[in-house]
This record gives C-alpha cells, sequence and structure tokens, in this order.
C-alpha cells in the first residue's frame, strides 16, 4: 500500500464496476417480482369475490326458494353457439324466462353433483364476469322446469374443476326456487368449439354441462367437455 493511500478507496477501486447489463438485470427482476405480487394479489382478489357473491347469491335463493308458492313453466327453445365464455344470443322468450328476467341478477338456482363436490349458483349468461363468480346459464337454452335442453357453462379451473371426475350415472341436481330436477348422467364426450349441436334441443328434458378442455391447459382451451344428462325426477 501506498503511503497516504486511502484504504477505503482502495476497496472500492478494487470492486468491479456494475455494467449496464448487470443494471438492466436488477431491474427485471424488481420488475418480474412486481408482476408476480401484483397477479397473486388478483388471484386472490377474484377467489375472495367469487366466494363472497357465491354466499351472497345463496341466501338470497334460500329466500326466495322458502317465499316461492307457485311453479312456473312453459316452452323454451333456442339454439347457441358452444360457450366458453362469450355471451350467446337469446331465444323465444318464455313465461318463466320472463318471471326470470323481472327477477334482475337473481341466481337462476344451484347445481350440485355430490359425488364429486361440485356446488354452485346458476346466474343468467356467460359472460366473463358471470363466468368469474358462478356458472352461467347459456342464454337461448331451456330454464330447468321447461321442456327441451338446459344447458349451463362453467370454467375449468373453478366452479367445474372437479368436472374430469365425473363419470356415466352421477346425479346432478339443480335446485331453483320452483322446484328441483334431479338428472342422471348418460353421456361424456370431448368436442370441438364449434360443435354446437350438443346444445340442440331434441323435446326432451335434458341437462348439458360446457368447459374448456384439457383441464390441465394453460391458456384458452383448444376443445370443450361436455356432460349430457336426462332427467329423472
Amino acid at each position: 500500500m501506498k503511503s497516504g493511500a486511502n484504504p477505503r478507496m482502495l476497496r472500492q477501486a478494487d470492486r468491479p464496476r456494475r455494467t449496464r447489463t448487470h443494471r438492466l438485470l436488477d431491474w427485471s427482476r424488481y420488475f418480474f417480482f412486481a408482476v408476480a405480487i401484483l397477479a397473486l394479489g388478483y388471484v386472490a382478489f377474484a377467489l375472495l369475490d367469487a366466494k363472497l357473491y357465491q354466499a351472497y347469491q345463496s341466501r338470497q335463493f334460500e329466500q326466495e326458494r322458502d317465499s316461492a308458492s307457485t311453479v312456473v313453466s312453459g316452452e323454451g327453445l333456442g339454439s347457441a353457439s358452444l360457450p366458453p365464455v362469450e355471451a350467446l344470443p337469446a331465444g323465444p322468450a318464455s313465461p318463466a324466462r320472463l318471471v326470470t328476467a323481472d327477477r334482475g341478477r337473481s341466481a337462476l338456482g344451484r347445481i350440485l353433483i355430490h359425488r364429486i363436490g361440485v356446488a354452485a349458483m346458476i346466474m343468467e349468461g356467460t359472460d366473463a364476469r358471470t363466468l368469474r363468480r358462478a356458472v352461467g346459464h347459456v342464454t337461448g337454452t331451456s330454464l330447468p322446469g321447461e321442456p327441451g335442453n338446459v344447458a349451463i357453462a362453467g370454467h375449468r379451473d373453478t366452479f367445474f374443476r372437479a368436472l374430469r371426475n365425473v363419470r356415466k350415472d352421477d346425479e346432478i341436481t339443480l335446485e331453483t326456487a320452483n322446484g328441483t330436477y334431479r338428472y342422471q348422467a348418460d353421456l361424456i364426450e370431448v368436442v370441438e368449439p364449434q360443435d354446437t349441436e350438443v346444445l340442440h334441443s331434441s323435446g326432451d328434458a335434458l341437462l348439458t354441462l360446457v368447459t374448456c378442455y384439457p383441464f390441465s391447459y394453460v391458456g384458452p382451451a383448444p376443445k370443450r367437455f361436455v356432460v349430457r344428462a336426462h332427467l329423472v325426477q
């Protein structure tokens, strides 16, 4: 060490200079860390929002069901395209559908598949906001209690995630303010998004559940997982 040299200045001189690339890498780490925190926060918010919404709609539904004294039925038959998240054109209005419209954003009912643990409130429509909070009745298809095909869509990573474990002959229950309807699964298949035949009505009392497939796919899934059931009660 030279006489009079400052040890602190020597230690700083010995350190390697941080290049522009190093600084960019540091900022990149901070950026991606912040993005990860924001993403986790959004997921937590979405899950909490869905849970609170389900609880609220469940309470409202129980109150409506307790006060219901009549069963409204009618003819409802419409055609639609296979969802997963986009709203579908409405079919002809029926008396039951008009009553539902008067209820605003009240739940249409509740879907239960006890064996695989599916339990979710059913709202009208298949837009992104609705499917984030509930499963959605495909507008233009029949309503529970009407003749025809009742179609319900849900996300594969939330309310319909357990649908991958469904089996033929499983019982599917739709609870509404006007009554309870029990269906038995008789067809499970994977179809293309443009295959709309699964939503067609033959006049029989049917239930069709639709979600995206494969269940483990990252991003918008290329196919649709369909469960068809017939009314048994």
